[in-house]
């Protein structure tokens, strides 16, 4: 039963989607800053405009989970699907900055809702024993659409200009909410209830706070260790000389191993614990940023980019796990919207961060600061992981 659930319940309504809308995304997100200059932004400019979306999704992020509780989950998918669409159609016919960056913006809210969407019915839907591999196999999933979208966006953008791309997001986001309309079993699992079921996010926060700030700040340090990387290492490979297409070369090579590992990490977390993947995931990126400074050639950047590479791809789905197997069931949506909040602000700090201490020290010195703080963050989860994980021992009953 555990197997068909697997393939034939989850596929389509969970999975199906999401590759679908991340071929959007994929496509769109080389396109922005490209988008902004083909109207006249400067450098400085159409590089702010790339952090619209991401700050949009942030802000969004807690009222995402709102919605979603309210509406229910498949309503919730159709709604993001049909409201990114609507949003990338903008940005396409844009006339001016504003209208575009109004659009980027308006992409933001979308996307939240859409991931908390599609994990809340995950978390709803996947027993516990399958749950990691369910949330590694939706990560996974969601970097082969980030792969593919650009690949597809290529032809189309060398045709007819970068804002092309934005017409494969505008498909990709009907065609999303189309599976996810006729996904009938999302439907039969949506979250939406009476009102008497829901719970106000003060309330969520002040019942599950034990574990917000435990297991929670481990997940902001996952999410800063896994931004950081992306920001510090094109840095350090200027720094030492390395090409942009050299530098490309080594991304390409870590973003294959970490599609590789999401089936594999999911295993080990349903069978062996949370704790297994989740704190290598830190400890892996933590001593990659570390040591990155130490290298001076083409070759030893890329044995630790691949290296930071294979402790990302063994985290695919780990956020996302740690808060379905936190998430209450009455608060679930807003529970995770909070989680998600937990883990963007890591992911939009490392570029402070990394910032900040290269102003005042160097880029080398920047990375090892971060790194630090990410094995910090590996034994922080090392001594809270294991009295959550379902897979050792029930979680205690919420903070009165």
């Amino acid at each position: 039963m555990a197997e068909e659930f697997t393939l034939r319940r989850i596929a389509v309504p969970a999975f199906g989607p999401s590759i679908i809308w991340s071929v959007g995304a994929g496509a769109v997100l080389p396109v922005i800053a490209l988008s902004a200059r083909d109207l006249g932004a400067s450098v400085g400019l159409a590089a702010l405009f790339v952090g619209l979306g991401t700050l949009s999704e942030f802000v969004s992020a807690v009222p995402a989970g709102v919605v979603v509780e309210r509406i229910g989950e498949r309503r919730a998918l159709v709604l993001a699907g049909v409201a990114d669409a609507a949003a990338c159609l903008l940005a396409l016919l844009a006339p001016s900055l504003w209208v575009l960056g109004l659009a980027v913006v308006l992409t933001g809210p979308s996307g939240a809702v859409f991931l908390l969407a599609r994990q809340s019915y995950l978390t709803g839907a996947a027993p516990v024993h399958l749950r990691a591999r369910a949330m590694s196999t939706l990560g996974g999933v969601t970097r082969i659409g980030l792969l593919v979208g650009p690949l597809i966006g290529a032809p189309v953008v060398a045709q007819w200009g970068p804002r092309s791309a934005f017409s494969i997001a505008v498909v990709a986001g009907l065609l999303a909410a189309a599976v996810a309309w006729g996904a009938g079993d999302l439907g039969a699992r949506g979250s939406g209830g009476p009102a008497s079921e829901r719970m106000p996010v003060v309330e969520v926060v002040r019942r599950h706070r034990h574990v917000l700030l435990t297991v929670g700040l481990g997940v902001l340090a996952i999410g800063l260790a896994r931004s950081a990387r992306v920001v510090v290492v094109p840095l350090w490979a200027e720094h030492v000389g390395l090409t942009a297409a050299q530098t490309s070369l080594v991304f390409a090579a870590a973003a294959f191993v970490e599609v590789v590992l999401f089936w594999p990490a999911g295993t080990v977390m349903d069978r062996h614990g949370r704790v297994w993947v989740a704190v290598p995931v830190a400890a892996l990126v933590g001593l990659g940023l570390v040591v990155l400074p130490l290298t001076t050639t083409l070759a030893g950047v890329a044995v630790v980019a691949l290296l930071m590479g294979v402790g990302n791809g063994l985290g695919s789905g780990i956020v996302m796990t740690l808060g379905a197997d936190a998430a209450p069931a009455v608060g679930r949506a807003p529970f995770l919207g909070l989680w998600r909040l937990l883990s963007l602000v890591g992911h939009n700090g490392a570029s402070v961060v990394v910032g900040a201490v290269a102003a005042v020290a160097s880029i080398g010195t920047a990375s090892v600061v971060v790194g630090a703080l990410a094995l910090a963050g590996g034994a922080w989860l090392w001594r809270w992981l294991p009295e959550f994980d379902p897979r050792r021992r029930p979680a205690p009953p919420p903070t009165p």
